[in-house]
């Protein structure tokens, strides 16, 4: 399988696209004025608690105040770290703290770090669990357990690695995590990130110390730097970059951590684009339509509204073949479809970074080793989001429910701005609809006041329904309350609007 990162610089923008095997798997962008603030940490203030939600509300300097729960669960961490990504049994645990963390109060000073962008009215989520991703290891300086990434699968390596763990002679008051990507190096490279990670730990604390809430006591990488970090590997063919700056800085980066990388670090020349070059832009177009088509015939309508998304799988024109008739093929069928579907699906989840609680609707199937093979193909393909999800089973009726965390706006949010026409709804009102509407608002009008006459603007394709299907109804209207009505077709309009003068 061949994987490509591609990285594109901007003034006022940068753009990372990770293709595998020409197909578009995941897409950031990050505006120069709007650079996201997960992973920042900020010493904060406690602004008010709201004992009903078992919360608080924290002052970090920005506009909206952050979001705070009282009493968090285990497993929370900043940027791509989920807790089905840590097995906490991997290697001996360290003796717990016995300290209990202290009861907050209002006006209390805090350390917090932001683990879900801002969205709508909604300001960001926040943790005291502190983590500080590095290229191998994770730093939690408020925790002491130690782990490995689930993802490293092999048993060898992840013995090598506990060894590797219990003989870096890590500070015991913190707590790490092995990455994935810590597969396969050496203790010289693991001892260095730990040290690294450390030195940035003791910077936030002397800004922590010397600086009054609410600050911001560190920022986490830009975008580009990030993706370098988190999804640079050795699955990964080629990283082409369009900035010779950056070029440089990743270099620079990659040359102390992964020095076997620095070969498929590419600065890219060409007379095109980098994103035309490899047909990204009209790839980046797909990730907003409504509905997706799938190879079989078949295909999707993904809905993302406020409170969760919605994904309806259909068989279309399905050009696969069967290999029975009647029943038997129509649940061949479903199988067939709902199999590439859920690969699509999992595609589309992470490219378009939908979360919150999302229902799929697949196509009927009656045989349940069929539901069963499903929601177990659905579960592996999921293997490889970095975000947290969890899948419940799937109902008689085909609906899967399921939940994924959201960190970061999706493209969608960033692309389009709500219509200000629709309004959200993604229709506007029938002609026939407006010009009813149009003809019980003069007739009340009338009824209520005398007029000598009436001017109404329209839109020029109203003002043409009412002029040759109502044109009876209209006269009518002029005939008994003695009143003309003059309709004055306006091209500037929306068709909604309804202009009585």
């Amino acid at each position: 399988m061949s994987k490509l990162i591609l990285i594109n610089e901007g003034n006022l923008e940068n753009r990372v696209a990770i293709l595998k095997d020409d197909k578009l798997e995941e897409f950031f962008i990050e505006r120069a004025n709007e650079r996201t603030i997960v992973g920042n940490i900020y010493k904060a203030r406690i602004d008010s608690i709201a004992a009903s939600l078992n919360a608080a509300f924290v002052d970090i300097g920005l506009p909206k105040k952050g979001f705070l729960y009282l009493s968090e669960g285990k497993g929370i961490f900043s940027q791509d770290f989920g807790e089905e990504d840590v097995e906490d049994a991997a290697v001996p645990a360290r003796p717990k703290d016995s300290k209990r963390r202290e009861e907050l109060k209002l006006n209390q000073e805090v350390i917090v770090q932001v683990v879900k962008e801002q969205f709508g009215t909604k300001g960001a989520r926040l943790t005291r669990k502190i983590s500080l991703p590095g290229r191998y290891l994770v730093l939690m300086p408020f925790g002491r357990d130690i782990g490995i990434s689930r993802r490293i699968e092999d048993d060898a390596e992840r013995k090598r690695l506990r060894q590797l763990l219990e003989s870096l002679n890590l500070p015991k008051d913190f707590g790490f995590v092995l990455r994935t990507v810590s597969a396969g190096v050496a203790k010289r490279q693991l001892q260095q990130d730990a040290r690294f990670l450390l030195k940035v730990w003791e910077e936030i604390s002397r800004k922590a110390r010397q600086r009054k809430a609410p600050a911001l006591v560190h920022e986490d990488y830009n975008l580009i730097m990030r993706s370098v970090r988190d999804s640079f590997s050795e699955d990964v063919h080629n990283l082409f970059i369009d900035s010779k700056r950056e070029f440089y800085t990743i270099k620079r980066f990659v040359r102390i951590y992964s020095p076997a990388l620095m070969r498929r670090i590419v600065f890219y020349r060409g007379k095109d684009l980098l994103f035309d070059k490899f047909k990204i832009e009209e790839k980046i177009d797909d990730i907003c339509q409504r509905k997706v088509n799938l190879k079989s015939g078949g295909y999707l309508y993904i809905e993302p509204t406020e409170g969760l998304v919605a994904i309806d799988v259909n068989s279309g024109k399905y050009k696969g073949t069967v290999s029975s008739a009647g029943p038997k093929a129509q649940e061949e069928m479903a199988y067939s479809v709902n199999m590439e579907a859920a690969a699509e699906i999992a595609r589309q989840l992470r490219l378009r970074d939908l979360g919150g609680l999302v229902v799929i609707d697949f196509i009927d199937m009656t045989r349940d080793d069929h539901r069963r093979s499903l929601v177990s193909h659905f579960k592996e393909l999921l293997r490889l989001d970095r975000a947290k999800t969890d899948v419940i089973r799937i109902s008689d009726f085909g609906i899967l429910e399921m939940t994924r965390q959201k960190q970061r706006k999706s493209a969608e949010s960033v692309f389009f701005q709500l219509c200000p026409y629709c309004e959200g709804r993604g229709k506007v009102k029938s002609i026939i609809t407006i010009a009813i509407t149009c003809l019980r608002m003069l007739s009340q009008l009338l009824k209520e006041h005398k007029k000598n006459k009436l001017l109404v603007s329209l839109h020029p394709q109203v003002v043409e329904f009412l002029n040759t299907q109502y044109k009876d109804t209209l006269t009518d209207l002029q005939n008994r309350y003695k009143t003309p009505i003059i309709l004055n077709p306006s091209p500037h309009l929306h068709l909604e609007k309804i202009i009585i003068e």
